[in-house]
């Protein structure tokens, strides 16, 4: 039996030695993978009488699977920022190691020898797409200075309106009064040499005649009352009065009394509201700590010294507490 042996193409393992390169099935299977990579093969072509230059984008990153050197190669070939479309297939394909791969993969797999030469790519091809190159990125850089000086006359003229917006709205605005006459730079030289000319010769026409003072011939003494009699501190500000934020009021100046209650009027008036909240008929309600009493003074209220029991006070309390009531809702009545 014939060592086992694993076909690349077919992904399997036979058992009939050099046989299986001949199969339907093996030839079948490799028709479709060479139609696979054929399509790109034939872009890269076309790039190379005419190179295509782009910028560079993240998809120029994509790889492609070359079936004859078993790897993968990039497709195109990118520096910096700008691209080379089908560059880096043209350049493999161009290669003397591929050169060598796809004639070691012609024989071992018995393809047909007609398409071999859609997949190498001659050295004076290679060469052509070189020159093509060159002249795309040539083609490529003057339309790039010309959007970008496209671009800087935009940026200009946009700039241009901004510093006029800007001018127009800090520059002042003469708006002509009509009580004042004409704008014009002659007729404000004209005025301004007429106003000159009034102002060096005095006119003493239509002046009011000077009123005749007969009190000065009087003798009788005069005083004049004007801003530099003016006492300080009483006035406005204007006349060098003191402000009336500056001035001291008699309180604050008398001594330093503090604002509000004393400590003592508080606990006063806490107390005071603490006797609001108990009921006004409590015992000892009226009574009068303030009052003179003698050694043996004694309370008269709540029965509390009283002979008999306890509940017999607090009955009398009630009838004499309901009596009161009664008369004073009599009074009321009458």
């Amino acid at each position: 039996m014939a060592p086992a042996e694993r076909c690349p193409v077919c992904r399997q393992t036979f058992f009939c030695g050099r046989g299986h390169v001949y199969s339907r099935k093996h030839q079948r299977q490799l028709k479709v993978a060479l139609e696979r990579l054929l399509p790109q093969v034939e872009a890269a072509r076309k790039a190379v009488r005419a190179a295509q230059v782009e910028r560079y984008v993240p998809e120029h990153e994509r790889c492609c699977w070359c079936l004859c050197c078993g790897c993968e190669v990039r497709k195109h070939l990118s520096h910096g920022n700008l691209t080379v479309l089908h560059g880096g297939l043209l350049e493999h394909l161009a290669s003397p190691e591929h050169k060598k791969a796809t004639n070691r993969f012609w024989w071992e797999n018995k393809a047909e020898f007609q398409m071999k030469e859609k997949f190498l790519i001659s050295p004076q091809d290679y060469a052509r797409f070189k020159k093509s190159m060159v002249k795309s990125l040539d083609s490529y850089e003057e339309k790039e200075d010309e959007v970008i000086k496209e671009m800087a006359a935009q940026i200009r003229e946009v700039e241009h309106s901004r510093q006029e917006v800007v001018r127009s709205v800090l520059e002042p605005q003469t708006v002509p009064d009509p009580e004042e006459g004409s704008s014009a730079p002659g007729s404000w030289k004209g005025t301004n040499s007429q106003v000159a000319s009034t102002s060096q010769q005095p006119s003493y026409v239509d002046l009011p005649p000077a009123p005749e003072l007969d009190w000065m011939e009087t003798g009788q003494p005069l005083t004049f009352i004007g801003h530099h009699q003016d006492t300080p501190g009483i006035g406005n500000i204007h006349s060098g009065a003191t402000p009336p934020w500056m001035v001291q009021d008699e309180d604050c100046s008398s001594g330093n009394q503090p604002i509000g209650p004393s400590y003592e009027e508080f606990l006063k008036e806490k107390e005071k509201q603490k006797l609001k909240k108990l009921p006004p008929d409590r015992v000892g309600a009226n009574f009068d700590h303030n009052s003179s009493t003698g050694a043996g003074w004694l309370p008269s209220f709540g029965r509390v010294w009283n002979n008999g029991r306890r509940w017999q006070s607090r009955h009398q309390f009630k009838t004499e507490a309901a009596a009161r009531n009664k008369q004073q809702s009599h009074k009321k009545k009458s």
